[in-house]
């Protein structure tokens, strides 16, 4: 088994293949509009 290297920064993937699979869960993510035309509340946004 190989041992996951820690990233140097504060990013959210490992690799680029982690980079790629996260883009496409971020591409299927409702907007804040379209979760509000659902009667729910956005996120918050983080500074």
């Amino acid at each position: 088994m190989k041992e996951e290297q820690k990233p140097k920064n504060s990013s959210m993937t490992q690799n680029l293949e982690e980079m790629k699979e996260h883009g496409e869960v971020m591409e299927k993510m409702d907007t804040n509009k379209q979760v509000k035309q659902k009667g729910m509340e956005p996120d918050p946004k983080q500074d």
